[in-house]
C-alpha cells in the first residue's frame, strides 16, 4: 500500500519536541499527496498544523501491543522516537533495565539495587537461548558461553557507554556469570581468584568524576582461559590509557583514584603509621575537587576489601607495602614546596619536611632530588648544560614524574596480577570482556577525549561490519534475495586520525622538534584540513581549538597540552636520580631494557587504512599516541578473530535519581553508542520478521475459512498475504520465516484491529439490541398493568354513590371493633399458652442443663481415673524398660565377673552337691531353722518392749527437762533483763536440741518399722517362689504322667522296652527328694535373709544404747547448777552444743555405714548366686538349641529311610545302605545318651526339648505308617529305634522335671557342645552323600518309568542356605547383574529384599556374627555399587529404592521389637532374629535409602525439566486464546511445524511414567506422595520463575492457561489418588500468579484484594509481575505506574523475603514409613531368572 494511506485519520505519529525529544500527535485529518500541512492532534488537546512535504512526513507510531517487547527490531516502524518511547515503557513504567536491540544489548542504569543478580537468576539463565528469557547481562554471558563450548571459537563481550552508565558493574556481572556457570572442583579457585582482580583495578584505576562515582579511567580487556572441559583456569589483563592527569590535577566535585584515600582513611593504623601519612585534605593530590568524601562510602572498609584482594591473589604483606610506599610518596611528593627565585629561578627548601619523606620512602639521595626538581640539564655535542627552571616549569616537572611513577606502579599492579592468574596448562578457548569508556563530550576536551573518541570509532566500525555480516547471514539462511544495504561507514573519520598525514601523524611530527608548541601543530591541522576534509572545521569564535565531526556527534577539541600529554616525558636527570634508588621497586621502575616498552612486543605491525611511511625517530615510537594506536589495533586484531556480544550502556538522568528518564540524554547516548545505526541497518531492507507459526496464530482471524481449510500453514500464510498487502515486495517468504518491510506489521495491525473492532460492534448491536427488546417488554408490561389499574379505578368511581359510601364506612367501623376484639382474645389465648410453654421449656431446658454439668462431672472424675491409670500404666511400662536394660547391663558385668570367681563358683557347686548328699540332716535344719525364726520373732517382741520402753524413758526426761526449764525461767525472771533474755535464748536452744534428739528417735523408729515391712515383703515374695516352684513341679509330674501315659501306649512287647519303664518308674520316686532339695535351698537363702535382717537390728539396738548412754551421761540439773550466770550468757557462744550433737551424729553415720557394708556384702554373695543359676541356664538354652539341630538331623535321616525303605522292593542294595545308616543313627544315639547322662544338671531346656522331639517323632512316625503300609517289618525296626531314643529321653526328663542339676560345671557343657558339633559335621558329611545317592536313584526310575512314591508335603522355615564362598555370587547375581526391567512384573514386590532377608535369617540362626557381619556390609555396599553406576536410569533407582525400603522394613519387622511386630501374624512373630542386634545396620541402611532417594529426584527433576516451561506456560491449553507477537532478532522458534514441541500431555505423560514405574517396582505409597509433592514444587517452581523472567508470557490469557494446565495437573492427582500429598499446595504460588494474572488492576479495591489473595507470594514477586504485565491486544490495558505504587505501599508491611526467584534445589525432608509385609517367609519362591540354584530352602 502507499506511505501516503498510512497517514489516514486517527492514526499517531510523532513529532520533535524540544523539551521531550519527541512528542505524541493524533492525525485529525487524513493526508493526501499535495497537502502542505498534516492536521495533528496534541496529547494535551492542542491542534497543530504540522508543515510536511512527501519526503519529510513525521514518523508513525507503532500500535501499543507491540510497545515494550524485549527487542527493539520486533517494532514495526523503526526510527529514534520508536526506540525512545520503548525503551521509557520498559524502563519507567516496567521497570526493566535490559532490552535487546538487534544483537545489543540496552542496559539502563537504574541507580538502585535490584534483586536480579542472585545465584539462582544465574541457574535460570544457563542454558536457555538467549530469545526465551527477558533480556539480561546473564542472557548475553551464557550466549557467549554457549557458543564458546559448541563451536570451540573464541568469543568477546564488549561492555561500553559514557561514565556512569554502569559499564564495569555489567563487566563484572558477566565474569561472575562465568566463574559461576564454569566453576571446577579443584582447589585452586581460580574463579575466585579472577573476581578479586575488580576490586584491586577499581581501587587503582577508578575514580569519581562529576557524571560517576566509580568511573573507570582506563580501558581494560579481561581475557579468561578456558580448557576442554569449559572451565576457567586462568586470565589476563590488558589495559588502555590510563587517566594520569588525575593523578596531579582533578576538577571541582571530582576525586584522585581511590587508592590515595582509602590509603589516608587508614594512616593511623599501625602498619601505616611509617608512612606518615594524614587525611586527604592535607595533600595537594588528594583536596583539588574540593570533596574528599563519597556518600555512601567507607574508604577504610574497602582499604580491608583491597587488602583482602591482594591476600587473595597471593600477594604476600611485603608487597602490599612496597605499594603503599611508593602511593605514599607521590602524595608526599605533591606537598613539595617550590618557590620562585626571581623571575627564571626557583628552589626547594632542603628542610622541607614531604621531600624528606618522599627520598626516605623510595631510597633516594635527598640532595640530588631537591636539585635537579629545580633544573634540567641539556646535552649538546660538546658539552653538558644545567638550566634553572622557572617555578612554573618545576611544578609541571614535579607533576609529570608524580604520573610517571604512577603509571609504571599501575603496570607493575596489572603485570602481578597478570602473574597471580597465570596458568600452566594449554588454553583451549577464551572468552574476553572489554570494559571501555563510550563516547565523550565535555565542555573541554582535551588529548584523553580525542584518543577515547578514536577507540570508540574504531570499534564503531567493527561493529558495523558485524551486524551487516549478520544480516547478510540471516538473509542467504533463508534464501531471500540479497540486496546491498546503505549505512553509515566512519572509514573517512578513521583516515583523518590516524592515517598519512593525519592528526596524529602530525602530533608525532610537533613533537620531534625541539621548540614544538600546541599552536604550531594546531596551525598545520588548519593548514591541512580547513575546506579539504567536510570531517574537519574550525571554530569560528577561537583559534586554539578543532572541531571533528564522529559518528556520534560533533566535538571540540582544546588543543592545549597535546604535545606535553603525547610526549610524556620526565627529564633524565630526574630518571637517573629514581634509576638509582634503594628501594627496589622504585629502581626497577626506570631501569633501561632493551624489550619495547609497549606490553605487547616487537612483533605488533600496526597498519592504518592508508599507507604510512614509519619515521625512523626513537621519540615517536614510544609516544602516546603511538602506544596507543599499536595496542587499540592488537585489541581490534583480538575482537576480529572472536564473536563478539555487545552491551551498550546507557546513563539515563545526571541527577542519578533511581528509575528517572532524561530523554534528552538518553537519545544522545543512543546516538553515539550505535543502537540507531542497528535499527537503520535493520530497517533498509526488512526489519520485521515473524515465523510462520508466529503468524498463523496472530493474524488467523484476518484468514476466511477456506483458507483455514489447507493443510499447509506455510501455503496458508502465503495465500492471505498476497489478498491482504498487494505490493509484494514488501514481504519475502523464507525458509522458516517471513520477512515484512518497514509499517507492513502495523498495517497488519490495524486489520486485525479493524476486524476485533468490526466483530465487537457486531456483538455490541446485538447485546444492545437484547437489552433494549428487553426493556421495552418490561415497560410494556407495566404500561399495561397501569392501565388496567386506572380503568378498574374509573369503573369504581362512577359505580359507587354518597349512601354506599357511609354504609361501607359504617361497615369498616364494625368490622373494626369486631375484629379487634377477635384479635385481643386470641392474643390473650395466646400469651397464656407462651408462657406456660415458655415455663415448661425453661425448666426443661434447666433440668437437661443440670443433668449435662452433672454428666460432665462425672466424665471429668472418670477421666482423671483414666489418665491417672494410663500414666501409671505408661511409668510402669517404662519402668520396666529401665529395669529390662538395667538388667542387660548388670548381666553383662556379672558376666565378666563370672570368670573371675570361677574358683568360688566351683565351690559353692561342691557345696550345693553335698547339700544334696546330706539331705536326710538338712531336714533337721530346717527344724532348727524354725525354731530359730521362732525366737527371733520372740526377739522382735522383745526389741519392740524395749523400744516402748526406751521411748517412755525420752519422753518421761523430756518433760522432767521441760519442767525444770519452766522453773527456771520462773527464778530468772527476778533477775535483770539481760539475765532473762539470756535465759529465755538458752531455754529456746535446748528446745530446738531436744526437739531435734525426738525427731532423730522417731526418725530412726520408723525406719525400723520400714526395715521390717521390707523384710516381711520379701519373706512373702520367697514364699510366693516357693509356691510358684511347687506349681511347676506339679506341672511336671503331670506332663510325666502325660508321657508315660503316651509310652504305655505305644510300647511294644519287646523285654528291652519293660526293663527301661520300670527303670523310669524307679526315677520318678526321686522326684519329691529333689523336690525337698529344692525347698532346702530356699530355706537356707531365707535363713541367710534373715541372718542379714538379725544383724541389721542387732546394729540398731546398739546404735540406740550408744545415744541413751550419751544422753544419761549428761545431768543436765548438775550441768545446769555448775553453770554461773556468765556461763550461761556465753553458753554456746563457741558451738559446744553443736559439737557434741555432731558428734553424736558421726557416731550414727559411722554405725550406718558399718551396717550398710555388711549388707552389701550379703546381697553381692546371693546375686553372685543368683547370677551362677542364670548362666548355667543359659548354657542349658545353648545345649538345647544343638540338641533340637540334632533332633531336625534325625527327622531328616528318617525322612530319606522312610523313602528308601517304600522303594527297597526294587533296588535290593538299597537295603544295605540303610542298614548301615541305621548302625550309624544306633551309634550316635547311643553316645547321645552318654552325653545326655552327663548333662543331667540342664532339667528344664531339655525336657522341653525332649517334649518337643516326642511330638516330631510321632507325627513322623504317623506319615511313615501312612505312607509305608506295605514295608512293615522295616517301620518295626525303625519304630523300635525311636522308642529307644524315646526312652532314654524320658530316663533323662525325670531328673530334669525336679530342677536339682543347675550347677554343673561350664568344662563339661563345652566339652559336649565340641562333640557334638563333630558328630554333626560327620553326620551333615553322610547326607550330602546319601542326597548324591538319592538324586541318582530318583533319575534311574524316571528314565526307566517306574513307579515312583512322592514323600509327602514340607514345611520350610523361611530361611535360604548357603555357603560362604557363594555370597559374591550371591551379591552378583542378586543385586549388580539383576536388571528390574522384564522381572518386576512376574514377581512380589521386593523380592530381592525378601532373599536377602531369608539369607540374613540363616546367617543369625547358625549364630554366626561374622557370615551376618559380612553378609550385611557386601549387600550394603552392593546396593551402592549399583546404584553408583546406574545414577541416571530411574528405572534402577527406582528398583533398589523400593528394595532398600523392603529390606529395611523387614529388619525392622523381624527384630523382634514390640513396635514394629504389632501387625505380624503369630507365624511371622516366630521368624524374627534371635542372635543378633541389626540396629545399626538398620540405620546404614537408611541412611543409603536417603541417598539413593535423592538421587531418585534428582534423576526425575533432570528428565522433567526441559518439558515444563514449553508444557505450562508455552503450550496452549486453550486453542485460540493466546496470541503469539513478534519477537524481533531473537527468535524462539524457527520450526513450521510445532508438532516436536511439548505439550501439557507430555508432562502428565512423564509424570504417569514416573509414578507407573515406582509402583511396578513396588515403591510404598508414602514414598510416592512424597516424591510427587517433590515434583509438584518443582513444576511450580521452574514456571513461577520464568515467568518472573519473561515479560511475554505476563499476560491476561496467558494466566487463564496456567489456570487450565493447574487443573489438569489437579486432575492427575486426583485420579492416581493422590489427593493428600500436599502436592496441590506446593502450587498455590503458581495458582495466584496466574489469578494476578487474570484480575483487575485500576482501582483501589483491585490493590487492596490483590494483597489479600496474593499470600504466596511475596512482594518483590507481585510487584515484579504487575512490571511485567503486558497486553496482547489494543483492548487491554497496562498496569499504570500509580497502581503499582499503591499495591507497593499496601505491601510494605509484608516481612517476607526479599528474594524474587523460588529455590528450585529445595529438597523436602524424606521419611520412610514402616510398612510390615504381608508375604510369609515360607512361601517365597525364587524365579529361576535370579540364577540363585545354589540357595536351598530350609
Amino acid at each position: 500500500m502507499a506511505v501516503a494511506e498510512l497517514y489516514a485519520q486517527y492514526n499517531r505519529v510523532w513529532v520533535p519536541d524540544p523539551e521531550e525529544v519527541w512528542k505524541s500527535a493524533v492525525i485529525a485529518k487524513d493526508y493526501r499527496v499535495g497537502d502542505k500541512a498534516l492536521r495533528l492532534l496534541l496529547e494535551d488537546g492542542t491542534e497543530l498544523d504540522y508543515l510536511v512535504d512527501p519526503g519529510s512526513l513525521p514518523p508513525l507510531r507503532n500500535p501499543d501491543v507491540l510497545v515494550g517487547e524485549n527487542d527493539l527490531t520486533a517494532l514495526s516502524y523503526l526510527h529514534e522516537p520508536a526506540v525512545l518511547h520503548s525503551l521509557r515503557i520498559r524502563f519507567a513504567e516496567s521497570k526493566l533495565i535490559y532490552t535487546y536491540s538487534g544483537i545489543i544489548l540496552v542496559a539502563m542504569n537504574p541507580y538502585k539495587q535490584l534483586p536480579i543478580y542472585g545465584d539462582a537468576i544465574i541457574h535460570a539463565y544457563s542454558g536457555q537461548n538467549m530469545g526465551d528469557m527477558d533480556p539480561h547481562i546473564f542472557a548475553v554471558a551464557e550466549e557467549a558461553y554457549k557458543q564458546m563450548a559448541r563451536n570451540g571459537s573464541n568469543q568477546s563481550v564488549i561492555v561500553s557507554g559514557e561514565s556512569g552508565a554502569g559499564k564495569t558493574v555489567s563487566a563484572r556481572y558477566a565474569m561472575r556469570y562465568f566463574a559461576t556457570v564454569s566453576r571446577s572442583s579443584s582447589s585452586t579457585h581460580v574463579e575466585d581468584k579472577v573476581l578479586a582482580c575488580n576490586p584491586i583495578t577499581e581501587a587503582v584505576g577508578n575514580a569519581k568524576t562529576t557524571r560517576n562515582d566509580n568511573s573507570s579511567r582506563f580501558g581494560k580487556y579481561t581475557e579468561i582461559s578456558f580448557d576442554e572441559r569449559n572451565q576457567i583456569i586462568g586470565a589476563n589483563m590488558r589495559t588502555y590509557l590510563l587517566e594520569k592527569s588525575r593523578v596531579v590535577f582533578q576538577s571541582e566535585n571530582e576525586r584522585n583514584y581511590h587508592i590515595f584515600y582509602q590509603l589516608c582513611a587508614s594512616a593511623q593504623q599501625s602498619e601505616f603509621k611509617h608512612l606518615k601519612l594524614g587525611s586527604a585534605e592535607e595533600f595537594n593530590y588528594t583536596r583539588m575537587g574540593g570533596n574528599t568524601v563519597i556518600k555512601g562510602v567507607n574508604d577504610r572498609a574497602d582499604m580491608v576489601e583491597t587488602q583482602k584482594t591482594f591476600t587473595l591473589l597471593g600477594f604476600q604483606e611485603d608487597f602490599q607495602m612496597d605499594v603503599f610506599k611508593v602511593l605514599a610518596a607521590i602524595l608526599h611528593l605533591g606537598n613539595v614546596q617550590i618557590t620562585a627565585v626571581g623571575n627564571d629561578r626557583s628552589s626547594v627548601n632542603e628542610d622541607n619536611t614531604h621531600l624528606k619523606v618522599f627520598c626516605e620512602l623510595l631510597g633516594l639521595e635527598h640532595n640530588s632530588m631537591a636539585q635537579w626538581l629545580c633544573n634540567r640539564k641539556i646535552v649538546t655535542t660538546s658539552e653538558a648544560v644545567v638550566k634553572p627552571m622557572t617555578r612554573p616549569q618545576a611544578i609541571n616537572a614535579r607533576d609529570a614524574l608524580a604520573k610517571k611513577i604512577y603509571a609504571h606502579l599501575f603496570d607493575f599492579i596489572i603485570e602481578r596480577i597478570n602473574q597471580a592468574l597465570h596458568f600452566s596448562g594449554k588454553q583451549h578457548t577464551f572468552i574476553g570482556v572489554l570494559d571501555i569508556y563510550g563516547f565523550e563530550t565535555f565542555d573541554v576536551n582535551s588529548f584523553e577525549q580525542f584518543c577515547i573518541n578514536y577507540a570508540n570509532e574504531k570499534l564503531q566500525q567493527q561493529f558495523n561490519l558485524h551486524v551487516f555480516k549478520l544480516e547478510q547471514e540471516e538473509y542467504m539462511k533463508e534464501d531471500i534475495p540479497w540486496t546491498l544495504i546503505d549505512f553509515y561507514d566512519n572509514q573517512p573519520v578513521i583516515d583523518l586520525i590516524e592515517a598519512k598525514m593525519g592528526i596524529l601523524e602530525l602530533l608525532d611530527e610537533e613533537c620531534l622538534l625541539p621548540h614544538g608548541t600546541d599552536e604550531n601543530w594546531l596551525q598545520k591541522l588548519y593548514n591541512n584540513f580547513v575546506n579539504k576534509n567536510p570531517l574537519f572545521e574550525k571554530p569560528r569564535m577561537s583559534n586554539t581549538s578543532f572541531i571533528i565531526q564522529h559518528f556520534a556527534d560533533k566535538v571540540e577539541y582544546q588543543c592545549e597540552g597535546f604535545l606535553e600529554k603525547n610526549r610524556d616525558t620526565v627529564y633524565d636527570m630526574l630518571i637517573e636520580v629514581l634509576r638509582a634508588s634503594k628501594f627496589h621497586l622504585c629502581a626497577s621502575f626506570f631501569q633501561e631494557s632493551p624489550v619495547p616498552s609497549s606490553p605487547y612486543g616487537a612483533m605488533i605491525t600496526v597498519k592504518s587504512a592508508k599507507q604510512v611511511i614509519k619515521p625512523n625517530s626513537k621519540h615517536l615510537r614510544t609516544s602516546v599516541g603511538n602506544k596507543f594506536r599499536s595496542s587499540l589495533y592488537l585489541l581490534m586484531e583480538t575482537l576480529n578473530a572472536t564473536t563478539p556480544h555487545y552491551v551498550r550502556c546507557i546513563k539515563p538522568n545526571d541527577e542519578k535519581l533511581p528509575f528517572e528518564f532524561d530523554s534528552k540524554r538518553i537519545v544522545q547516548q543512543l546516538r553515539a553508542c550505535g543502537v540507531l545505526e542497528t535499527i537503520h541497518i535493520s530497517a533498509q531492507s526488512y526489519p520485521s520478521r515473524w515465523t510462520y507459526i508466529e503468524f498463523y496464530s496472530r493474524y488467523s482471524i484476518l484468514m476466511t475459512q477456506q483458507e483455514l481449510c489447507l493443510g499447509d500453514k506455510r501455503e496458508v500464510c502465503k495465500v492471505v498475504l498476497h489478498r491482504l498487502i498487494q505490493d509484494s515486495h514488501q514481504y519475502q517468504f523464507g525458509k522458516t520465516k517471513i520477512f515484512f518491510r518497514a509499517g507492513q506489521v502495523a498495517y497488519l495491525e490495524k486489520l486485525r484491529l479493524d476486524k476485533l473492532r468490526q466483530g465487537c460492534i457486531i456483538i455490541q448491536k446485538h447485546v444492545r439490541g437484547w437489552l433494549q427488546r428487553r426493556k421495552f417488554l418490561r415497560e410494556r408490561r407495566a404500561a399495561v398493568v397501569i392501565q388496567r389499574y386506572s380503568r378498574g379505578q374509573q369503573t369504581v368511581r362512577k359505580a359507587i354513590t354518597a349512601a354506599a359510601l357511609k354504609q361501607a364506612w359504617a361497615a369498616i367501623v364494625i368490622q373494626r371493633h369486631c375484629r379487634g376484639h377477635l384479635v385481643r382474645s386470641l392474643y390473650q389465648l395466646i400469651r397464656v399458652a407462651t408462657i406456660t410453654i415458655q415455663a415448661y421449656t425453661r425448666g426443661f431446658l434447666a433440668r437437661r442443663r443440670y443433668q449435662k454439668m452433672l454428666q460432665d462431672h462425672k466424665a471429668v472424675i472418670l477421666q482423671k481415673h483414666a489418665r491417672a491409670w494410663l500414666a501409671r500404666r505408661r511409668f510402669q511400662s517404662i519402668r520396666r524398660f529401665v529395669l529390662n536394660i538395667q538388667l542387660t547391663y548388670r548381666v553383662q558385668r556379672l558376666q565378666k565377673k563370672l570368670e573371675d570367681q570361677g574358683r568360688e563358683n566351683h565351690g559353692l557347686v561342691e557345696k550345693l552337691t553335698s547339700l544334696a548328699a546330706v539331705r536326710a540332716s538338712d531336714m533337721e535344719k530346717v527344724q532348727k531353722l524354725e525354731a530359730e525364726l521362732e525366737r527371733a520373732s520372740t526377739h522382735r517382741l522383745n526389741y519392740e518392749e524395749k523400744s516402748k520402753r526406751y521411748r517412755d524413758a525420752v519422753e518421761e526426761k523430756l518433760a522432767k527437762l521441760q519442767k525444770q526449764n519452766s522453773e527456771l525461767a520462773a527464778q530468772k525472771e527476778e533477775t535483770e533483763q539481760k539475765l532473762r533474755e539470756t535465759t529465755q535464748e538458752l531455754k529456746d536452744k535446748m528446745d530446738d536440741l531436744t526437739k531435734q534428739l525426738f525427731n532423730d528417735v522417731q526418725k530412726e523408729e520408723r525406719q525400723r518399722i520400714l526395715l521390717e515391712k521390707s523384710f516381711e515383703l520379701k519373706t512373702q515374695d520367697y514364699e510366693k517362689q516357693i509356691q510358684s516352684l511347687r506349681q511347676e513341679v506339679e506341672a511336671l509330674r503331670s506332663e510325666k504322667t502325660q508321657l508315660h501315659r503316651r509310652l504305655e501306649e505305644e510300647r511294644v512287647t519287646s523285654d528291652s522296652l519293660k526293663g527301661e519303664v520300670a527303670r523310669l518308674s524307679k526315677q520318678a520316686k526321686t522326684i519329691t527328694e529333689f523336690e525337698k532339695e529344692i525347698e532346702l535351698l530356699q530355706t537356707q537363702k531365707i535363713d541367710v535373709e534373715k541372718h542379714v535382717q538379725a544383724q541389721k537390728r542387732e546394729m540398731r539396738e546398739k546404735m540406740s544404747e550408744v545415744t541413751k548412754q550419751l544422753l544419761e551421761s549428761y545431768d543436765i540439773e548438775e550441768v545446769r547448777n555448775r553453770l554461773s550466770v556468765e556461763d550461761l550468757e556465753h553458753l554456746n557462744e563457741d558451738g559446744e552444743l553443736w559439737f557434741a550433737y555432731e558428734g553424736l551424729k558421726k557416731t550414727t553415720r559411722v554405725l550406718e555405714s558399718h551396717f550398710q557394708s555388711q549388707k552389701d556384702c550379703y546381697e553381692k554373695e546371693i546375686e553372685a548366686l543368683n547370677f551362677k543359676v542364670v548362666h548355667l541356664t543359659q548354657e542349658i538354652n545353648h545345649l538345647q538349641k544343638l540338641f533340637r539341630e540334632e533332633t531336625d538331623i534325625n527327622e531328616s535321616i528318617r525322612h530319606e529311610v522312610t523313602r528308601l525303605t517304600s522303594e527297597n522292593m526294587m533296588i535290593p542294595d538299597f537295603k544295605q545302605q540303610i542298614s548301615e545308616l541305621e548302625k550309624q543313627k544306633q551309634d550316635l544315639e547311643t553316645r547321645l545318651n552318654e552325653q545326655m547322662e552327663k548333662m543331667k544338671g540342664k532339667p528344664e531346656e531339655l525336657s522341653t526339648q525332649l517334649t518337643l522331639g516326642h511330638e516330631e517323632e510321632r507325627i513322623q512316625r504317623r506319615a511313615t505308617e501312612s505312607q509305608n503300609k506295605m514295608h512293615t517289618k522295616a517301620n518295626e525296626k525303625l519304630t523300635d529305634k525311636i522308642q529307644e531314643l524315646q526312652e532314654s529321653s524320658a530316663l533323662l526328663k525325670e531328673p530334669a522335671e525336679s530342677g536339682e542339676f543347675k550347677s554343673d560345671c561350664p568344662q563339661e557343657a563345652s566339652l559336649f557342645i565340641r562333640d557334638l558339633e563333630e558328630e554333626l559335621y560327620m553326620k551333615d558329611t553322610v547326607i550330602k552323600k546319601l542326597q548324591d545317592q538319592v538324586r541318582s536313584l530318583t533319575k534311574a526310575i524316571e528314565k526307566a518309568n517306574d513307579v515312583h512314591l512322592s514323600s509327602g508335603p514340607k514345611e520350610y522355615l523361611g530361611m535360604l542356605e548357603y555357603k560362604r564362598e557363594d555370597e559374591a555370587k550371591l551379591i552378583q547375581n542378586l543385586i549388580l547383574d539383576l536388571k528390574p526391567r522384564g522381572v518386576v512384573v512376574n514377581m512380589i514386590p521386593g523380592l530381592p529384599a525378601l532373599i536377602l532377608f531369608m539369607c540374613v535369617r540363616y546367617a543369625d540362626s547358625l549364630n554366626d556374627a561374622n557370615m551376618l557381619k559380612s553378609l550385611m556390609n557386601s549387600t550394603i555396599n552392593g546396593i551402592k555399587q549399583v546404584v553408583k553406576e546406574h545414577l541416571e536410569d530411574f528405572e534402577m533407582l527406582s528398583f533398589w529404592l523400593s528394595n532398600a525400603c523392603h529390606f529395611l522394613n523387614c529388619l525392622k519387622q523381624y527384630s523382634g521389637e514390640e513396635e514394629f511386630m504389632k501387625h505380624n501374624s503369630p507365624h511371622q512373630n516366630k521368624n524374627c532374629l534371635n542372635n543378633f542386634d541389626l540396629s545399626e545396620y538398620r540405620q546404614i541402611l537408611s541412611d543409603v535409602a536417603i541417598r539413593i532417594y535423592h538421587q531418585f529426584i534428582i534423576v526425575m527433576e533432570n528428565s522433567i525439566q526441559p518439558i515444563i516451561v514449553p508444557s505450562m506456560l508455552e503450550y496452549e491449553s486453550l486453542q485460540g486464546i493466546s496470541g503469539l507477537k513478534p519477537t524481533g532478532f531473537r527468535k524462539r522458534s524457527s520450526s513450521i511445524d510445532d508438532t516436536d514441541t511439548y505439550t501439557m500431555a507430555s508432562l502428565l505423560q512423564q509424570l504417569s511414567y514416573f509414578y507407573s514405574t515406582m509402583r511396578q517396582n513396588g515403591l510404598d505409597q508414602e514414598l510416592v506422595r512424597q516424591a510427587t509433592k517433590q515434583l509438584f514444587y518443582l513444576i511450580g517452581a521452574v514456571t513461577l520463575n520464568s515467568l518472573f523472567l519473561r515479560k511475554d508470557v505476563c499476560s491476561c490469557r496467558k494466566g487463564m492457561q496456567i489456570r487450565c494446565n493447574i487443573s489438569y495437573l489437579e486432575e492427575w492427582l486426583k485420579d492416581k489418588d493422590l489427593q493428600s500429598t500436599l502436592a496441590k499446595e506446593t502450587l498455590e504460588p503458581l495458582s495466584q500468579a496466574a489469578w494476578l494474572l487474570q484480575v483487575k488492576k485500576s482501582t483501589d479495591s483491585d490493590a487492596k484484594e490483590i494483597c489479600e489473595r496474593c499470600t504466596s507470594l511475596s512482594a518483590v514477586q507481585i510487584i515484579k509481575i504487575l512490571n511485567s504485565y503486558t497486553p496482547i491486544d489494543d483492548f487491554e490495558k497496562r498496569v499504570t505506574p500509580s497502581f503499582v505504587r499503591k499495591v507497593q505501599a499496601l505491601l510494605n508491611n509484608r516481612g517476607d523475603s526479599s528474594q524474587l526467584m523460588l529455590d528450585t534445589k529445595y529438597l523436602f525432608q524424606v521419611t520412610f514409613p514402616f510398612t510390615a509385609s504381608p508375604h510369609a517367609l515360607e512361601a517365597i519362591q525364587i524365579p529361576s531368572s535370579f540364577k540363585l540354584g545354589f540357595l536351598h530352602r530350609l
